[in-house]
């Protein structure tokens, strides 16, 4: 299920696939999900055994797997918030803990790092989601989503899910998605997501689990990041980029942040181009720009704002070089009444629209402006910090000139 198969592999793939999904389908379904909500312990110790506990309902394929091998190696790719497609200090947490839940009660298990050299000896991959769930009222618990997935065959032969108490959770994002200047989602994160809530039985999103080795690679060039190793993450993310599913938002915008880390200024205002090109091509481009509280100003840091007036030369750039039209979109976080935060962001996507005009005026004329408030809010927590970056970002659609 990884990038370059021919012709044979693919047939042999599609039998195998079709195999698995008859005896899977023949299984027993697995519980429903959990309504109550429960501790995060609870509900990630429960979640797992309940996905480990549905491998125990295939005895035919399970048979088969033994016949070739004395253990079922595993490889997890890193759990992820489903609506920012972050990787958060709990997400990392609930992926912790589910190793260690499976180390401790699902010994029959062996899991590898979730590096290249693993995925040759995998039979299975975990993909899971951690996501707030927004209700209304008092109570807003996170949704755990787990799935395990036959990497030969594609197909998820194992769902669990839980409701977590927010008992005081750390929802930062990791150093690479805090320092990101852009909501890193496209079509692979987007599979991602969809994979870790498929039923059983189904297949995994197909734009997610054929790029699942290029995935690896990003991994290890996002974990040197964290680390502050950027000159290795500089070379990790161009090995990435080399694959034939490399053209990737996370690959470009780890290109970026590598090069800005490393001082290479024009080499990081190239990569935002790309970034911008990337974004005006799939029509979604989330851009991170911080105003001061209750303000159309900047903020003031130049660390944070300091690559503001590149990535402005950049995107009025390259929608000038694309002949596009498009929406400028104002957002706010959950702070304050509703009409002032729907003022607030029509003003903020003004701005924006003012300094690309500024950049090329023949834009003018192709640029709207609408402020959505915090009706579009990803993470929602209203704490104007690191944490909901992301409510705070301006959007950009193209729309028919």
């Amino acid at each position: 299920m990884i990038e370059n198969n021919g012709k044979s592999r693919v047939l042999a793939w599609c039998a195998h696939a079709a195999a698995i999904l008859a005896m899977v389908g023949c299984a027993t379904p697995s519980a429903p999900p959990r309504t109550g909500e429960v501790s995060f312990d609870q509900a990630v110790a429960g979640a797992t055994d309940d996905l480990f506990n549905q491998t125990q309902k295939l005895p035919g394929f399970l048979a088969q797997v033994e016949a070739k091998i004395n253990r079922r190696v595993l490889v997890i790719d890193p759990v992820i918030d489903a609506a920012s497609g972050q990787q958060t200090a709990v997400s990392n947490m609930v992926e912790q803990r589910v190793a260690e839940r499976v180390r401790a009660k699902h010994a029959q298990f062996d899991i590898l790092p979730f590096q290249p050299a693993s995925l040759s000896r995998a039979q299975y991959l975990l993909t899971g989601t951690f996501t707030r769930v927004t209700r209304g009222g008092a109570s807003n618990p996170f949704q755990l989503n787990l799935a395990l997935t036959e990497l030969k065959s594609g197909v998820v032969v194992a769902h669990a899910s839980a409701l977590a108490r927010d008992d005081g959770l750390d929802t930062n994002p990791t150093p690479y998605y805090r320092d990101s200047p852009v909501l890193v989602k496209d079509k692979v994160v987007d599979g991602y997501v969809r994979t870790s809530e498929t039923a059983v039985g189904k297949l995994a999103d197909a734009a997610y689990i054929e790029r699942v080795y290029t995935a690896t690679l990003i991994n290890e060039a996002t974990n040197a990041y964290n680390g502050e190793r950027y000159q290795e993450a500089l070379t990790l993310y161009r090995n990435a980029l080399a694959t034939p599913a490399g053209e990737q938002l996370r690959v470009l915008n780890g290109l970026y942040l590598a090069h800005w880390k490393l001082g290479h200024a024009g080499e990081a205002e190239q990569a935002f181009g790309r970034i911008v090109a990337f974004g005006l091509a799939n029509n979604t481009l989330g851009i991170k720009f911080l105003f001061r509280p209750g303000s159309t100003d900047f903020w003031t840091d130049p660390k944070v704002s300091g690559p503001y007036a590149l990535w402005l030369r950049q995107i009025a750039r390259q929608t000038a070089a694309a002949k596009a039209c498009m929406k400028v979109i104002g957002h706010t976080s959950r702070t304050g009444a509703e009409d002032i935060n729907d003022r607030l962001s029509q003003q903020r996507a003004m701005v924006i629209k003012q300094r690309l005009d500024a950049e090329v005026p023949e834009l003018a004329g192709r640029i709207q402006v609408l402020g959505m408030g915090f009706r579009e809010n990803l993470v929602g927590t209203g704490t104007d910090d690191a944490r909901d970056a992301l409510d705070r970002r301006v959007e950009f659609k193209i729309v028919g000139c």
